[in-house]
């Protein structure tokens, strides 16, 4: 697929990754429909969307909402004509142990809000924008592209039994997709970053960040916009699907 004025939806699209992705998409010309919770921050990308060399238009919605998933599919049909690809972005965290003992005492559980509130965004919402995104798809005819944003937690990681559960899930869904969708000439795909230099990240302090970057062979975190590179090779690429690209710096050799 040429990015060239494809329509590409990227769910997160407001800040933090998704916006470093949107960036890289807009400057090969493509037309972004950022979807996020907060206008301000929308707002911003899709100027910078413009700035760079792309075309971009906000939309507000809660991606775990199935009736704001449909509302914001058909306003981006209705605006733009078509969709081309999705990029399943959005996610929350809501880390903590499963059990928390102190002292021979148990003093904390994940709780039930905790876990699903994870699930709800992370996997349900995955689910919910590649339905809709595919269903116009295939009314439209068009041969697209579904990216689903994983992650290296989904093997399992500490602190994460919610994360790396939606994670996993997420990486399933992406081979299943692959499988069930190429008929009609739609791929699926998925990158699992490991970490990645994004604003949040970067503001941990300076101990923390050279301790992350120790356990990395490349020695070092991510750039953003070494994500959003991997995102246009597989737009880009009509051979690729049902795989998920570990973009980690080799901490799974």
């Amino acid at each position: 697929m040429n990015v060239q004025d494809k329509v590409i939806a990227v769910t997160g699209g407001g800040q933090g990754l998704g916006r470093s992705m949107a960036l890289a998409l807009a400057a090969k010309g493509a037309k972004l429909a950022l979807i996020d919770l907060n206008q301000a921050k929308l707002d911003e990308a899709v100027a910078l969307c413009k700035e760079a060399g792309g075309d971009a238009r906000s939309y507000l919605a809660n991606v775990a909402k199935e009736d704001d998933v449909i509302r914001v599919f058909d306003a981006i049909v209705a605006d733009f004509g078509n969709i081309h690809g999705l990029i399943n972005n959005a996610g929350i965290l809501r880390d903590g142990f499963l059990i928390k003992v102190k002292d021979g005492e148990i003093v904390k559980k994940m709780s039930l809000a905790e876990w699903q509130a994870v699930i709800d965004v992370n996997m349900t919402g995955v689910f919910l924008c590649g339905r809709e995104a595919v269903e116009r798809m295939i009314k439209l005819g068009t041969k697209g592209v579904i990216i689903n944003i994983s992650s290296l937690s989904k093997a399992g990681n500490m602190g994460q039994t919610n994360y790396s559960a939606a994670k996993a899930g997420v990486a399933a869904m992406t081979v299943t997709w692959a499988k069930e969708l190429a008929r009609y000439g739609i791929r699926s795909a998925a990158v699992a970053p490991g970490f990645i230099a994004t604003e949040m990240v970067a503001s941990m302090k300076e101990e923390a960040l050279e301790k992350m970057a120790e356990g990395i062979p490349l020695h070092r975190l991510g750039l953003p916009e070494e994500i959003g590179h991997t995102i246009i090779y597989i737009l880009e690429n009509d051979y690729f699907t049902g795989r998920v690209i570990e973009m980690d710096g080799g901490i799974r050799i």
